[in-house]
């Protein structure tokens, strides 16, 4: 997909007089216009528009107009946003675990069973949570990361670990890899899926046959991974 990189600038529209962001992104190849729902997992959630050559930001402002009951009856269906607060509940490797504020505790951030302990002022709790997911994620990819290239005889490059909404990895061609911080709240073998996914990459850097074998090598599991990101993979969005 050929997208311009310098992006719009966002706009506010008024449907029903709820206000809907809206936006654009300049396709080339598309052959007409297209109207999505953009759940970026922050703040409030609006619509992209994608605008083949030549259109303009007016025409994709009257397809948004056009299809507002649309637009607004699948907004409606989004899951409601679930913040880093406490009391509330959170996965973690595929588990429940309830969000517990502790002022006076020490240590920024535990595991306690079923709990996880935030200590700190409330104004900080979700900011130190957040960074806590994340080194998280960080201590259980990059050594999945390390393992599994050694089997394909690779050695990665620059490993980052982001809060992606577009994928749950990547891997350039000068093999750097980098993984949504999110995967360390699914179950553990879709972590380990997505890992072996973009490694093999490291080796093949397509989807053919050969990738799939490699990914088969590195993963017990394809196919179960594949399938709860299809069900499951928008959800862990709706936290933080």
């Amino acid at each position: 997909m050929t997208v311009d990189p310098t992006p719009f600038k966002e706009t506010v529209v008024e449907l029903s007089g709820r206000p809907i962001a809206v936006r654009f992104v300049r396709n080339r190849r598309a052959r007409r216009l297209i109207l999505r729902i953009d759940d970026r997992g922050e703040g409030e959630n609006g619509v992209v528009v994608t605008l083949p050559g030549g259109a303009t930001k007016t025409e994709g402002l009257v397809l948004v107009h056009d299809k507002a009951d649309w637009v607004l009856k699948m907004l409606e269906k989004l899951l409601p946003r679930i913040p880093f607060a406490d009391g509330e509940v959170v996965p973690l490797s595929g588990v429940d675990h309830r969000i517990r504020a502790v002022p006076e505790g020490r240590g920024a951030v535990r595991r306690d069973g079923p709990e996880i302990m935030v200590s700190g002022r409330p104004e900080h709790l979700a900011r130190r949570l957040r960074d806590w997911f994340r080194g998280q994620a960080r201590t259980a990819i990059q050594p999945l990361v390390h393992q599994k290239a050694g089997e394909l005889g690779r050695r990665p490059g620059r490993i980052t670990i982001r809060d992606t909404k577009s994928r749950w990895g990547s891997c350039s061609h000068d093999g750097n890899l980098s993984f949504c911080w999110r995967l360390v709240m699914a179950p553990a073998q879709v972590l380990d899926y997505v890992v072996a996914h973009e490694v093999a990459h490291l080796v093949e850097h397509n989807h053919s046959p050969k990738f799939w074998q490699a990914v088969a090598r590195l993963t017990e599991d394809v196919d179960g991974p594949r399938e709860w990101l299809r069900l499951n993979g928008e959800k862990l969005h709706r936290y933080g």
